[in-house]
């Protein structure tokens, strides 16, 4: 089977080397281009690139990957199916009708659960006990084609959306092989999904990066998590950003206002919160590293009364 492979982020990397592995003859991949990363602005590569590279593949990086010298690159590929595991770029039909098995994209969510471009974030964001990975046949509208295969996902108490997404990379790669033998052997499920259940996953706003202690502890905590590693969540102590990498929300009784400190041990502190309080247990003051609570408290001792805002 000859597979033209779309991706980009890290999550798409495991598949890319599954198919590798497994000996599916990947005829080309394409990637978004390379892009300013870092306080250098250094053109960095996409980590599907990378892999592409390391692995040997052909590849290319189209400005426009819907343009008709875009398409007819790939069509030249003479790809059996296309394949599209976060590739960032919505595509038109001239190029999910370019190979004859049809376009196949990976999304991890339960469709239609969290269509869309942030569906760990948002799942995370929920407090859902499960999230996993869907296969489905690509048409124009978003992640509402039909479904192929899917499987389930347990969400941890202590995972965040890094953790998460480096699971369901793993899940996405045995999905999607397990996906392309049946479809090359003419055995591929069409499910149609139930439009009645679908929900949309947008990007999380910048706004939410900065800490509401009105809010409950459980919601404070998977912000949080839905925030972790990327763009993190903040919240500005003695004039300075203090991101909070990990929290546990803890169930308190007490009448302080929110963002208020009201326990602190050498251990550990305590930040009310609208409903409860979160127990802090990775921190980072900006231009610092990050720090575990008791190490914090010895460089920046807090005492109650104080707060963050």
């Amino acid at each position: 089977m000859r597979v033209l492979f779309m991706g980009t982020p890290s999550i798409a990397v495991p598949t890319l080397e599954a198919l590798v592995r497994d000996g599916f003859e990947v005829v080309t991949v394409v990637t978004r281009p390379d892009k300013p990363a870092s306080r250098g602005l250094r053109l960095t590569p996409p980590p599907v690139k990378v892999a592409a590279q390391r692995l040997g593949l052909p590849f290319f990086q189209p400005e426009k990957v819907n343009s008709p010298e875009s398409v007819g690159q790939m069509k030249a590929a003479r790809p059996d199916v296309l394949l599209v595991v976060a590739f960032g770029r919505i595509l038109r039909s001239e190029c999910l009708s370019l190979a004859p098995l049809g376009a196949i994209n990976a999304h991890p969510s339960l469709l239609p659960l969290y269509r869309g471009p942030a569906p760990i974030q948002h799942a995370l964001l929920n407090g859902d006990r499960e999230t996993g990975v869907t296969t489905l046949y690509m048409d124009e509208r978003m992640d509402a084609g039909d479904i192929i295969l899917q499987k389930r996902v347990p969400i941890y108490e202590d995972d965040d959306a890094g953790s998460l997404t480096e699971r369901l990379a793993q899940e996405t790669a045995s999905v999607v092989v397990e996906t392309l033998r049946l479809v090359k052997e003419g055995k591929a499920p069409r499910i149609p999904q139930d439009e009645t259940q679908a929900t949309y996953a947008p990007i999380l706003p910048a706004s939410l990066s900065r800490i509401d202690w009105s809010q409950p502890a459980q919601t404070i905590g998977n912000v949080i998590r839905a925030l972790t590693p990327d763009p993190g969540a903040f919240s500005v102590f003695r004039g300075k950003r203090v991101r909070f990498w990990k929290v546990r929300p803890v169930p308190t009784d007490q009448s302080f206002q929110p963002g208020t400190v009201h326990s602190v041990s050498p251990s550990g502190f305590l930040i009310a919160a609208g409903e409860g309080s979160v127990m802090p247990i990775l921190l980072q003051t900006e231009g610092r590293r990050v720090l575990p609570v008791e190490e914090w408290l010895r460089g920046t001792w807090v005492s109650i009364g104080e707060t963050f805002q």
